[in-house]
């Protein structure tokens, strides 16, 4: 079982940065796959980035890449998002998500995933 927490959302301009944290309790947190993911109003959760266990890949989606760095501090039991140069666009509530037994390919699908936290807003401004 774990438990994820995510913070670091809250209201920027347009070309700011934020740094979202996802903060896990549980055993062999170094193992699972830890994704981003978000959902605006009205549309269906989209997938952001993610990381694997173990190998460390990384992915993330067209429409952030470039502008979004993911990490993990397997000592802190956390997976951080760098998000720079941020767009209207990008407001949504960002969820972080654990996966087991993935492997070092990165999943995409939110199906793929066993645990979600409760969400951090982001509200990008103009």
């Amino acid at each position: 079982q774990v438990q994820l927490s995510e913070s670091g959302g809250g209201l920027v301009q347009a070309g700011d940065s934020l740094r979202l944290s996802c903060a896990a309790s549980g055993r062999a947190f170094s193992s699972y796959t830890i994704g981003w993911f978000r959902q605006a109003p009205g549309k269906e959760r989209e997938f952001v980035a993610a990381i694997s266990g173990s190998a460390g890949s990384t992915d993330s989606a067209n429409s952030v890449k470039g502008r979004v760095t993911i990490s993990r501090d397997d000592a802190k039991n956390t997976v951080y998002l760098q998000m720079n140069s941020l767009k209207p666009e990008d407001t949504a509530v960002y969820y972080c998500a654990a996966g087991r037994g993935l492997g070092p390919v990165v999943r995409r699908a939110n199906r793929e995933y066993d645990y979600w936290g409760q969400g951090t807003q982001v509200n990008v401004s103009s």
